[in-house]
Protein backbone atom coordinates (compact mmCIF):
# COMPACT_ATOMS: atom_id res chain seq x y z
CA UNK A 1 0.00 0.00 0.00
CA UNK A 2 2.64 2.38 0.96
CA UNK A 3 4.68 1.84 -2.49
CA UNK A 4 1.37 2.22 -4.23
CA UNK A 5 0.96 5.57 -2.24
CA UNK A 6 4.46 6.85 -3.20
CA UNK A 7 4.18 5.82 -6.82
CA UNK A 8 1.23 8.14 -6.73
CA UNK A 9 2.91 11.44 -5.02
CA UNK A 10 5.91 10.21 -7.94
CA UNK A 11 3.81 10.61 -10.81
CA UNK A 12 2.16 13.52 -9.57
CA UNK A 13 5.43 15.15 -8.46
CA UNK A 14 6.83 14.60 -12.13
CA UNK A 15 3.88 15.94 -14.25
CA UNK A 16 3.49 18.85 -11.89
CA UNK A 17 7.09 19.33 -13.21
CA UNK A 18 6.01 18.47 -16.37
CA UNK A 19 3.89 21.60 -16.39
CA UNK A 20 6.24 23.93 -15.10
CA UNK A 21 8.55 23.04 -18.22
CA UNK A 22 6.07 23.22 -20.54
CA UNK A 23 5.19 27.09 -19.33
CA UNK A 24 9.02 27.74 -19.59
CA UNK A 25 8.91 25.91 -23.29
CA UNK A 26 5.73 28.15 -24.48
CA UNK A 27 7.89 31.41 -23.00
CA UNK A 28 10.85 30.43 -24.84
CA UNK A 29 8.97 30.06 -28.31
CA UNK A 30 7.37 33.29 -27.83
CA UNK A 31 10.97 34.61 -26.80
CA UNK A 32 12.74 33.08 -30.26
CA UNK A 33 9.98 35.38 -32.12
CA UNK A 34 11.74 38.58 -30.99
CA UNK A 35 15.55 37.85 -30.28
CA UNK A 36 16.65 41.57 -31.04
CA UNK A 37 13.96 43.42 -28.01
CA UNK A 38 14.68 40.48 -25.40
CA UNK A 39 19.12 41.27 -26.09
CA UNK A 40 18.38 44.51 -26.25
CA UNK A 41 16.55 44.24 -22.70
CA UNK A 42 18.93 41.60 -21.76
CA UNK A 43 21.94 43.83 -22.06
CA UNK A 44 20.72 46.36 -20.53
CA UNK A 45 19.77 44.73 -17.30
CA UNK A 46 23.20 43.07 -17.06
CA UNK A 47 24.55 46.63 -17.38
CA UNK A 48 22.52 48.13 -14.77
CA UNK A 49 22.92 45.34 -12.55
CA UNK A 50 26.50 45.43 -12.36
CA UNK A 51 26.85 48.87 -12.67
CA UNK A 52 28.43 49.76 -8.70
CA UNK A 53 30.77 46.62 -8.86
CA UNK A 54 34.84 47.57 -8.95
CA UNK A 55 34.45 46.11 -12.41
CA UNK A 56 31.43 48.44 -13.55
CA UNK A 57 33.18 51.10 -11.97
CA UNK A 58 35.94 50.59 -13.92
CA UNK A 59 34.25 49.97 -16.96
CA UNK A 60 31.98 52.82 -16.82
CA UNK A 61 29.05 50.99 -16.92
CA UNK A 62 27.24 54.11 -15.07
CA UNK A 63 27.42 55.57 -18.86
CA UNK A 64 26.48 52.57 -20.93
CA UNK A 65 22.95 52.87 -22.65
CA UNK A 66 23.25 50.45 -25.35
CA UNK A 67 25.85 48.45 -27.23
CA UNK A 68 27.50 51.07 -29.06
CA UNK A 69 28.28 52.59 -25.49
CA UNK A 70 29.55 49.27 -24.46
CA UNK A 71 32.11 48.68 -27.37
CA UNK A 72 33.39 51.81 -26.76
CA UNK A 73 34.21 51.25 -22.95
CA UNK A 74 34.75 47.58 -23.57
CA UNK A 75 37.07 45.61 -25.76
CA UNK A 76 36.18 41.88 -26.60
CA UNK A 77 39.22 39.93 -24.22
CA UNK A 78 39.19 36.79 -23.06
CA UNK A 79 39.80 34.90 -19.12
CA UNK A 80 43.15 36.92 -18.22
CA UNK A 81 41.27 40.10 -18.48
CA UNK A 82 38.85 39.10 -15.48
CA UNK A 83 41.15 37.20 -13.53
CA UNK A 84 42.39 40.47 -10.90
CA UNK A 85 38.55 40.28 -10.25
CA UNK A 86 37.56 36.86 -10.62
CA UNK A 87 40.57 36.35 -7.99
CA UNK A 88 38.53 38.73 -5.54
CA UNK A 89 35.09 37.11 -5.91
CA UNK A 90 37.04 34.04 -5.08
CA UNK A 91 38.19 35.35 -1.89
CA UNK A 92 34.58 36.47 -0.74
CA UNK A 93 34.55 40.35 -2.38
CA UNK A 94 31.54 39.60 -4.45
CA UNK A 95 31.45 43.17 -4.98
CA UNK A 96 34.49 43.28 -7.49
CA UNK A 97 32.47 41.66 -10.27
CA UNK A 98 28.86 40.51 -8.98
CA UNK A 99 26.22 42.43 -7.81
CA UNK A 100 25.13 39.21 -5.54
CA UNK A 101 25.47 37.83 -2.29
CA UNK A 102 25.54 34.36 -2.96
CA UNK A 103 28.05 32.30 -5.44
CA UNK A 104 27.11 28.41 -4.43
CA UNK A 105 30.63 27.54 -6.50
CA UNK A 106 32.70 28.17 -9.00
CA UNK A 107 32.34 26.02 -12.25
CA UNK A 108 36.19 25.05 -13.06
CA UNK A 109 37.11 24.14 -16.40
CA UNK A 110 40.97 23.81 -18.49
CA UNK A 111 40.19 25.69 -21.50
CA UNK A 112 42.45 27.43 -23.25
CA UNK A 113 44.42 29.74 -20.42
CA UNK A 114 47.66 27.94 -18.26
CA UNK A 115 45.35 27.94 -15.59
CA UNK A 116 41.69 26.86 -14.64
CA UNK A 117 39.24 28.90 -14.86
CA UNK A 118 36.99 29.47 -12.52
CA UNK A 119 33.60 31.14 -13.21
CA UNK A 120 31.10 31.98 -10.39
CA UNK A 121 27.83 29.31 -10.19
CA UNK A 122 25.24 32.40 -9.32
CA UNK A 123 21.89 32.69 -8.53
CA UNK A 124 20.99 33.95 -11.90
CA UNK A 125 23.44 31.38 -13.63
CA UNK A 126 22.05 28.46 -11.93
CA UNK A 127 18.40 29.52 -12.68
CA UNK A 128 19.27 29.87 -16.39
CA UNK A 129 20.89 26.75 -16.20
CA UNK A 130 18.14 24.73 -15.12
CA UNK A 131 15.81 26.76 -17.63
CA UNK A 132 17.84 26.03 -20.17
CA UNK A 133 18.03 22.16 -18.91
CA UNK A 134 14.24 22.17 -18.61
CA UNK A 135 13.95 23.05 -21.62
CA UNK A 136 16.00 20.88 -23.35
CA UNK A 137 14.06 17.79 -21.65
CA UNK A 138 10.24 18.86 -22.47
CA UNK A 139 11.69 19.05 -26.10
CA UNK A 140 12.46 15.47 -25.73
CA UNK A 141 9.98 14.21 -23.20
CA UNK A 142 6.86 16.57 -25.05
CA UNK A 143 7.50 14.23 -28.18
CA UNK A 144 8.40 10.67 -26.53
CA UNK A 145 5.79 10.15 -24.15
CA UNK A 146 6.81 6.84 -23.56
CA UNK A 147 10.32 7.90 -22.00
CA UNK A 148 8.82 9.72 -19.10
CA UNK A 149 9.30 8.44 -15.29
CA UNK A 150 11.47 5.64 -16.70
CA UNK A 151 15.60 5.59 -15.46
CA UNK A 152 17.76 7.58 -16.88
CA UNK A 153 21.87 7.25 -16.71
CA UNK A 154 23.93 10.49 -16.30
CA UNK A 155 26.94 10.77 -14.52
CA UNK A 156 28.12 13.71 -12.67
CA UNK A 157 31.16 15.12 -11.26
CA UNK A 158 32.00 16.79 -7.67
CA UNK A 159 31.35 19.95 -7.18
CA UNK A 160 33.41 20.29 -4.34
CA UNK A 161 36.16 19.00 -5.95
CA UNK A 162 38.45 22.06 -3.80
CA UNK A 163 37.52 25.32 -2.08
CA UNK A 164 39.14 28.56 -2.44
CA UNK A 165 40.59 30.91 -0.16
CA UNK A 166 36.96 31.47 1.49
CA UNK A 167 35.62 28.39 1.27
CA UNK A 168 33.32 28.17 -1.55
CA UNK A 169 33.21 25.16 -3.32
CA UNK A 170 35.05 24.66 -7.19
CA UNK A 171 34.48 21.67 -9.29
CA UNK A 172 31.55 20.58 -11.68
CA UNK A 173 28.20 22.49 -11.95
CA UNK A 174 26.95 19.12 -12.77
CA UNK A 175 27.82 17.90 -9.40
CA UNK A 176 25.82 20.70 -7.78
CA UNK A 177 22.35 20.34 -10.03
CA UNK A 178 22.41 17.06 -9.55
CA UNK A 179 22.45 16.99 -5.50
CA UNK A 180 19.71 20.40 -5.66
CA UNK A 181 17.03 17.90 -7.38
CA UNK A 182 13.80 17.09 -5.65
CA UNK A 183 14.18 13.37 -4.37
CA UNK A 184 10.88 12.59 -6.85
CA UNK A 185 13.32 13.43 -9.71
CA UNK A 186 16.39 12.23 -8.02
CA UNK A 187 14.74 8.62 -7.59
CA UNK A 188 14.88 8.29 -12.03
CA UNK A 189 18.23 8.93 -12.36
CA UNK A 190 20.94 5.90 -12.08
CA UNK A 191 23.99 7.09 -10.95
CA UNK A 192 24.10 8.05 -7.06
CA UNK A 193 24.87 11.26 -6.24
CA UNK A 194 27.75 10.19 -3.54
CA UNK A 195 29.19 8.37 -7.08
CA UNK A 196 30.76 12.11 -8.32
CA UNK A 197 32.52 12.17 -5.47
CA UNK A 198 35.06 9.21 -6.62
CA UNK A 199 38.20 10.49 -8.09
CA UNK A 200 38.98 6.92 -9.66
CA UNK A 201 37.52 6.54 -13.05
CA UNK A 202 37.68 2.80 -12.79
CA UNK A 203 35.18 3.17 -9.81
CA UNK A 204 33.09 5.61 -11.47
CA UNK A 205 32.86 3.78 -14.11
CA UNK A 206 31.90 0.10 -12.34
CA UNK A 207 29.20 2.20 -9.92
CA UNK A 208 27.77 3.58 -13.38
CA UNK A 209 27.03 0.29 -15.27
CA UNK A 210 25.93 -1.83 -11.58
CA UNK A 211 23.62 0.95 -11.13
CA UNK A 212 22.31 1.11 -14.65
CA UNK A 213 21.99 -2.93 -15.40
CA UNK A 214 19.45 -3.20 -12.24
CA UNK A 215 17.25 -0.80 -14.21
CA UNK A 216 16.54 -2.92 -17.65
CA UNK A 217 13.76 -0.34 -18.37
CA UNK A 218 16.49 2.17 -18.56
CA UNK A 219 15.07 4.82 -21.43
CA UNK A 220 18.13 7.83 -21.50
CA UNK A 221 21.54 7.82 -21.35
CA UNK A 222 23.79 11.09 -21.45
CA UNK A 223 26.82 11.96 -20.84
CA UNK A 224 28.79 15.33 -23.06
CA UNK A 225 31.14 12.90 -24.31
CA UNK A 226 30.41 10.19 -26.68
CA UNK A 227 33.40 8.40 -26.24
CA UNK A 228 31.94 7.82 -22.25
CA UNK A 229 29.46 6.00 -23.49
CA UNK A 230 31.97 3.53 -25.17
CA UNK A 231 33.57 2.89 -22.47
CA UNK A 232 30.82 2.41 -20.40
CA UNK A 233 30.11 -0.44 -22.99
CA UNK A 234 33.37 -1.79 -23.24
CA UNK A 235 33.69 -1.85 -19.65
CA UNK A 236 30.57 -4.08 -19.09
CA UNK A 237 31.31 -6.38 -21.75
CA UNK A 238 35.00 -6.83 -20.33
CA UNK A 239 33.62 -7.61 -17.00
CA UNK A 240 30.50 -9.34 -17.61
CA UNK A 241 30.76 -12.50 -15.51
CA UNK A 242 32.14 -9.90 -12.11
CA UNK A 243 29.16 -7.62 -12.52
CA UNK A 244 26.00 -10.60 -12.97
CA UNK A 245 27.83 -12.19 -9.71
CA UNK A 246 28.09 -8.95 -7.92
CA UNK A 247 24.28 -8.18 -8.81
CA UNK A 248 23.23 -11.60 -7.88
CA UNK A 249 24.99 -11.39 -4.35
CA UNK A 250 24.31 -7.87 -3.66
CA UNK A 251 27.53 -6.26 -3.30
CA UNK A 252 29.90 -3.73 -4.94
CA UNK A 253 33.19 -5.13 -6.13
CA UNK A 254 36.25 -3.12 -5.07
CA UNK A 255 33.98 -0.75 -2.74
CA UNK A 256 35.94 -1.54 0.38
CA UNK A 257 38.62 1.34 -0.85
CA UNK A 258 35.90 3.84 -1.99
CA UNK A 259 36.11 7.11 0.67
CA UNK A 260 33.76 6.56 3.46
CA UNK A 261 31.47 9.25 2.03
CA UNK A 262 30.61 7.63 -0.88
CA UNK A 263 30.21 3.94 0.71
CA UNK A 264 28.09 5.53 3.14
CA UNK A 265 25.70 7.35 0.65
CA UNK A 266 25.20 4.22 -1.52
CA UNK A 267 21.50 3.51 -2.24
CA UNK A 268 20.32 -0.01 -0.38
CA UNK A 269 18.32 -0.68 -3.64
CA UNK A 270 22.40 -1.48 -5.14
CA UNK A 271 23.34 -3.29 -2.56
CA UNK A 272 20.40 -6.18 -2.88
CA UNK A 273 20.62 -9.20 -4.14
CA UNK A 274 18.53 -9.38 -7.53
CA UNK A 275 19.27 -12.92 -9.02
CA UNK A 276 16.58 -12.64 -11.13
CA UNK A 277 18.39 -9.32 -12.79
CA UNK A 278 21.50 -11.90 -12.50
CA UNK A 279 19.83 -14.71 -14.77
CA UNK A 280 18.78 -12.50 -17.17
CA UNK A 281 22.04 -11.27 -18.02
CA UNK A 282 23.60 -14.04 -17.54
CA UNK A 283 21.15 -15.35 -20.20
CA UNK A 284 22.30 -12.44 -22.77
CA UNK A 285 25.94 -13.77 -22.46
CA UNK A 286 25.19 -16.62 -23.13
CA UNK A 287 23.45 -16.43 -25.55
CA UNK A 288 25.44 -13.60 -27.63
CA UNK A 289 28.70 -14.87 -26.11
CA UNK A 290 28.75 -10.78 -24.89
CA UNK A 291 27.35 -8.25 -22.95
CA UNK A 292 26.42 -4.98 -24.27
CA UNK A 293 23.90 -2.12 -23.56
CA UNK A 294 22.35 -3.15 -26.53
CA UNK A 295 20.56 -6.47 -25.46
CA UNK A 296 21.19 -5.62 -21.39
CA UNK A 297 18.66 -2.06 -22.49
CA UNK A 298 16.09 -3.16 -24.55
CA UNK A 299 14.07 0.02 -24.21
CA UNK A 300 16.42 2.34 -24.18
CA UNK A 301 15.45 5.34 -26.27
CA UNK A 302 17.57 7.80 -26.17
CA UNK A 303 21.84 8.79 -26.12
CA UNK A 304 21.85 12.21 -25.40
CA UNK A 305 26.09 13.48 -26.09
CA UNK A 306 27.72 15.99 -28.03
CA UNK A 307 27.64 15.54 -31.57
CA UNK A 308 29.63 17.80 -33.10
CA UNK A 309 33.33 18.98 -33.60
CA UNK A 310 36.07 16.56 -32.84
CA UNK A 311 33.51 14.45 -30.62
CA UNK A 312 31.32 13.38 -33.60
CA UNK A 313 33.73 10.91 -35.24
CA UNK A 314 32.90 8.90 -31.94
CA UNK A 315 28.91 8.92 -32.68
CA UNK A 316 29.74 6.78 -35.65
CA UNK A 317 31.04 3.51 -33.02
CA UNK A 318 27.46 4.23 -30.70
CA UNK A 319 25.82 1.50 -33.06
CA UNK A 320 28.54 -1.27 -32.22
CA UNK A 321 27.51 -1.25 -28.50
CA UNK A 322 23.87 0.44 -28.18
CA UNK A 323 22.13 -0.96 -31.45
CA UNK A 324 20.75 1.02 -34.27
CA UNK A 325 17.14 2.11 -32.93
CA UNK A 326 18.24 4.54 -30.31
CA UNK A 327 17.40 8.63 -31.04
CA UNK A 328 20.67 10.58 -30.73
CA UNK A 329 19.86 14.47 -28.92
CA UNK A 330 22.85 16.82 -28.79
CA UNK A 331 23.30 18.23 -25.22
CA UNK A 332 24.24 21.73 -26.83
CA UNK A 333 26.60 23.90 -26.81
CA UNK A 334 27.19 23.57 -23.17
CA UNK A 335 30.38 24.60 -20.92
CA UNK A 336 31.37 25.82 -17.88
CA UNK A 337 30.53 29.39 -18.46
CA UNK A 338 26.88 28.72 -19.08
CA UNK A 339 24.62 26.94 -21.71
CA UNK A 340 24.41 28.67 -25.73
CA UNK A 341 21.79 26.64 -27.36
CA UNK A 342 19.36 24.33 -26.84
CA UNK A 343 18.62 21.43 -29.55
CA UNK A 344 15.04 20.65 -30.09
CA UNK A 345 15.94 17.84 -32.82
CA UNK A 346 17.24 14.43 -32.99
CA UNK A 347 20.31 13.99 -34.96
CA UNK A 348 21.80 17.27 -35.37
CA UNK A 349 24.86 19.52 -33.32
CA UNK A 350 23.07 22.63 -34.06
CA UNK A 351 20.70 24.03 -31.07
CA UNK A 352 18.76 27.29 -30.32
CA UNK A 353 20.40 30.11 -29.05
CA UNK A 354 19.54 30.66 -25.55
CA UNK A 355 18.35 34.34 -26.15
CA UNK A 356 17.00 34.54 -22.49
CA UNK A 357 20.38 33.84 -20.57
CA UNK A 358 23.27 35.65 -22.26
CA UNK A 359 23.87 38.75 -24.37
CA UNK A 360 25.45 37.42 -27.90
CA UNK A 361 27.91 38.96 -30.22
CA UNK A 362 29.85 37.20 -33.07
CA UNK A 363 33.06 37.40 -34.93
CA UNK A 364 33.15 36.49 -38.74
CA UNK A 365 36.15 33.44 -38.67
CA UNK A 366 37.81 35.04 -41.18
CA UNK A 367 37.74 38.12 -39.36
CA UNK A 368 39.13 36.92 -36.28
CA UNK A 369 43.09 38.06 -36.98
CA UNK A 370 41.80 41.78 -37.92
CA UNK A 371 43.03 44.82 -35.91
CA UNK A 372 39.20 46.00 -35.85
CA UNK A 373 37.26 42.96 -36.94
CA UNK A 374 33.66 43.13 -37.64
CA UNK A 375 31.32 42.18 -34.81
CA UNK A 376 27.76 41.34 -35.07
CA UNK A 377 24.96 41.17 -33.04
CA UNK A 378 22.29 38.03 -33.13
CA UNK A 379 20.24 39.42 -35.21
CA UNK A 380 22.67 39.95 -37.83
CA UNK A 381 24.42 37.11 -38.61
CA UNK A 382 23.99 34.38 -42.01
CA UNK A 383 22.71 31.52 -42.41
CA UNK A 384 25.54 29.18 -43.60
CA UNK A 385 28.46 31.61 -42.48
CA UNK A 386 31.10 30.92 -39.06
CA UNK A 387 31.56 32.77 -36.54
CA UNK A 388 33.27 33.61 -32.78
CA UNK A 389 30.90 33.18 -30.35
CA UNK A 390 31.19 36.16 -27.63
CA UNK A 391 28.96 35.99 -24.70
CA UNK A 392 27.68 38.58 -22.28
CA UNK A 393 26.85 36.96 -19.49
CA UNK A 394 25.05 37.99 -15.78
CA UNK A 395 27.51 36.64 -14.03
CA UNK A 396 31.00 38.26 -14.65
CA UNK A 397 31.88 37.44 -18.17
CA UNK A 398 31.28 40.72 -20.46
CA UNK A 399 32.30 40.45 -24.10
CA UNK A 400 34.14 37.02 -23.15
CA UNK A 401 35.94 35.54 -26.04
CA UNK A 402 34.91 31.83 -25.42
CA UNK A 403 37.18 30.83 -28.34
CA UNK A 404 34.40 28.65 -30.10
CA UNK A 405 33.85 28.71 -33.54
CA UNK A 406 29.69 28.32 -34.24
CA UNK A 407 28.00 27.71 -37.56
CA UNK A 408 24.90 29.50 -38.25
CA UNK A 409 22.53 26.66 -38.72
CA UNK A 410 19.43 28.32 -40.22
CA UNK A 411 16.64 30.23 -37.49
CA UNK A 412 14.07 29.23 -34.94
CA UNK A 413 11.10 31.35 -35.20
CA UNK A 414 13.66 34.28 -35.84
CA UNK A 415 16.23 33.53 -33.46
CA UNK A 416 19.72 31.86 -35.03
CA UNK A 417 20.36 28.23 -34.70
CA UNK A 418 23.64 27.07 -34.06
CA UNK A 419 26.00 24.02 -33.89
CA UNK A 420 29.73 23.89 -32.36
CA UNK A 421 31.76 23.42 -34.71
CA UNK A 422 36.03 23.55 -32.74
CA UNK A 423 38.11 25.78 -30.24
CA UNK A 424 39.21 28.49 -31.91
CA UNK A 425 42.84 27.44 -30.55
CA UNK A 426 42.66 24.45 -31.82
CA UNK A 427 44.57 25.51 -35.15
CA UNK A 428 47.91 24.53 -36.80
CA UNK A 429 49.99 26.75 -39.54
CA UNK A 430 53.72 25.81 -40.04
CA UNK A 431 53.78 26.80 -43.56
CA UNK A 432 50.37 29.40 -43.88
CA UNK A 433 48.24 26.42 -44.36
CA UNK A 434 45.81 27.56 -41.13
CA UNK A 435 44.49 24.13 -40.64
CA UNK A 436 41.32 23.83 -38.56
CA UNK A 437 40.56 20.80 -36.39
CA UNK A 438 36.94 21.01 -37.92
CA UNK A 439 38.78 20.47 -41.29
CA UNK A 440 40.71 17.48 -39.94
CA UNK A 441 37.63 15.69 -38.80
CA UNK A 442 35.78 16.38 -41.30
CA UNK A 443 38.42 15.11 -43.63
CA UNK A 444 38.67 11.79 -41.55
CA UNK A 445 34.69 11.64 -41.52
CA UNK A 446 34.63 11.66 -45.18
CA UNK A 447 38.06 9.36 -45.73
CA UNK A 448 36.38 6.47 -43.43
CA UNK A 449 33.16 7.13 -45.07
CA UNK A 450 34.68 6.53 -48.41
CA UNK A 451 36.81 3.75 -47.59
CA UNK A 452 34.16 1.96 -45.24
CA UNK A 453 36.39 2.09 -42.43
CA UNK A 454 36.71 2.58 -38.34
CA UNK A 455 39.29 4.57 -36.53
CA UNK A 456 39.31 4.86 -33.00
CA UNK A 457 41.14 7.65 -30.92
CA UNK A 458 43.41 9.81 -33.40
CA UNK A 459 45.49 12.91 -33.92
CA UNK A 460 46.44 15.10 -36.70
CA UNK A 461 49.77 16.63 -35.70
CA UNK A 462 52.46 18.97 -37.48
CA UNK A 463 56.19 16.91 -38.06
CA UNK A 464 59.19 19.29 -38.39
CA UNK A 465 62.31 16.79 -39.47
CA UNK A 466 63.90 19.60 -40.89
CA UNK A 467 63.45 22.64 -43.15
CA UNK A 468 62.77 20.49 -46.07
CA UNK A 469 60.73 17.74 -44.66
CA UNK A 470 57.51 19.25 -42.89
CA UNK A 471 54.40 17.15 -42.43
CA UNK A 472 51.69 16.38 -40.95
CA UNK A 473 51.05 12.89 -39.00
CA UNK A 474 48.03 10.84 -38.57
CA UNK A 475 48.74 9.13 -35.48
CA UNK A 476 46.33 6.24 -34.41
CA UNK A 477 46.66 2.52 -32.76
CA UNK A 478 48.57 0.61 -35.20
CA UNK A 479 45.44 -2.05 -34.99
CA UNK A 480 43.44 0.91 -36.29
CA UNK A 481 45.76 2.05 -39.10
CA UNK A 482 46.06 -1.79 -40.28
CA UNK A 483 49.15 -2.72 -42.39
CA UNK A 484 51.66 -0.56 -44.22
CA UNK A 485 49.32 -0.16 -47.46
CA UNK A 486 45.69 0.18 -45.34
CA UNK A 487 47.36 2.68 -43.11
CA UNK A 488 48.81 4.39 -46.46
CA UNK A 489 45.89 4.20 -48.37
CA UNK A 490 44.05 5.94 -44.86
CA UNK A 491 46.58 8.82 -44.94
CA UNK A 492 46.04 9.29 -48.68
CA UNK A 493 42.43 9.88 -48.35
CA UNK A 494 42.44 11.63 -45.60
CA UNK A 495 45.41 13.93 -47.44
CA UNK A 496 43.20 14.50 -50.70
CA UNK A 497 40.26 15.74 -48.83
CA UNK A 498 42.20 18.09 -46.35
CA UNK A 499 43.39 19.86 -49.88
CA UNK A 500 39.74 19.86 -50.66
CA UNK A 501 38.52 21.53 -47.58
CA UNK A 502 41.58 23.98 -47.01
CA UNK A 503 42.98 26.10 -50.64
CA UNK A 504 45.80 26.98 -48.65
CA UNK A 505 46.83 23.37 -47.02
CA UNK A 506 46.01 22.62 -51.39
CA UNK A 507 48.56 25.53 -52.14
CA UNK A 508 51.61 24.06 -49.97
CA UNK A 509 51.00 20.59 -50.84
CA UNK A 510 51.25 21.72 -54.90
CA UNK A 511 54.20 23.64 -53.85
CA UNK A 512 56.04 20.79 -51.67
CA UNK A 513 56.30 23.06 -48.78
CA UNK A 514 54.04 20.62 -47.39
CA UNK A 515 54.99 16.61 -47.93
CA UNK A 516 51.59 14.40 -47.99
CA UNK A 517 50.04 13.30 -44.65
CA UNK A 518 51.81 10.50 -43.14
CA UNK A 519 50.52 7.34 -40.96
CA UNK A 520 51.97 7.15 -37.41
CA UNK A 521 51.20 4.09 -35.21
CA UNK A 522 50.83 4.78 -31.87
CA UNK A 523 51.93 2.10 -29.41
CA UNK A 524 48.51 0.22 -27.54
CA UNK A 525 47.70 2.19 -24.36
CA UNK A 526 49.50 5.31 -25.33
CA UNK A 527 46.74 7.06 -26.01
CA UNK A 528 45.08 6.81 -22.26
CA UNK A 529 48.43 7.60 -20.52
CA UNK A 530 48.91 10.68 -22.80
CA UNK A 531 45.15 11.48 -22.14
CA UNK A 532 45.69 10.99 -18.24
CA UNK A 533 48.76 13.32 -18.25
CA UNK A 534 47.19 16.20 -19.98
CA UNK A 535 44.17 16.02 -17.99
CA UNK A 536 46.31 16.33 -15.05
CA UNK A 537 47.88 19.62 -16.73
CA UNK A 538 45.09 21.12 -17.87
CA UNK A 539 42.20 20.18 -15.01
CA UNK A 540 38.91 19.15 -15.78
CA UNK A 541 36.78 15.66 -15.81
CA UNK A 542 37.10 12.78 -18.15
CA UNK A 543 33.55 12.83 -18.59
CA UNK A 544 34.01 16.45 -20.47
CA UNK A 545 37.33 15.55 -21.68
CA UNK A 546 38.07 16.44 -25.48
CA UNK A 547 41.02 14.99 -26.83
CA UNK A 548 41.87 17.53 -29.69
CA UNK A 549 42.12 15.95 -32.92
CA UNK A 550 44.41 18.73 -33.99
CA UNK A 551 47.59 19.21 -31.89
CA UNK A 552 49.64 21.76 -33.22
CA UNK A 553 52.71 21.10 -31.42
CA UNK A 554 55.55 20.09 -33.74
CA UNK A 555 57.14 18.03 -30.73
CA UNK A 556 53.91 16.05 -30.36
CA UNK A 557 55.49 13.18 -31.94
CA UNK A 558 58.42 12.77 -28.91
CA UNK A 559 55.37 13.14 -26.25
CA UNK A 560 53.77 9.90 -26.98
CA UNK A 561 55.06 6.77 -27.73
CA UNK A 562 55.23 5.35 -30.91
CA UNK A 563 54.88 1.63 -31.78
CA UNK A 564 57.66 0.08 -33.37
CA UNK A 565 57.97 0.25 -36.92
CA UNK A 566 57.51 -3.55 -37.91
CA UNK A 567 53.61 -3.00 -36.09
CA UNK A 568 51.98 -1.74 -39.32
CA UNK A 569 53.19 -4.96 -41.58
CA UNK A 570 52.13 -7.11 -38.83
CA UNK A 571 48.54 -5.93 -38.52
Amino acid sequence: MIGFLWRGVQRALVFAAIKQAERWSARFDREAQKPRELQDELLRRIIHTHRDTQFGKDHLFAAIRGLADLRRHLPIRGYDAIEPYMAQVRRGQFGALLNTRTVHMFAMTSGTTATRKTIPVTPQYLADYRRGTAIWGLKIFGTYRQMIMRPILQLTSDWQETRTEAGIPCGAVSGLTSEMQKRVVRWLYCFPTSGSKLKDQEAKTRLAVLAALRRPNLTLIASANPSTLIRLAQFIDYHAPELIRDIHDGRMSGSEHWPAEVRARLPRSLLRPDPARARELEEILRRSGRLLPRDCFPQLNMLAVWTGGSVGLYVRHLPEYYGSNFMLRDLGLLASEGRFSIPIENDTSSGVLDVSSHYYEFIPEDEIDSAQPVVLTATEVEEGQNYYLVPTTAHGLYRYHLHDVVKVTGFYQRTPMIAFLSKGAHFSNLTGEKLSEFQVTAAVGKALAELGRSLGAFAVAPIWEDENRVYYGLFAEAGDLGNSDRATALADCVDRYLREFNVEYDAKRESGRLGALQPQPVAPGAWTTWDRNRLAQTGGTLEQYKRPCLIGDPNFRKQIALAMETSLAAT
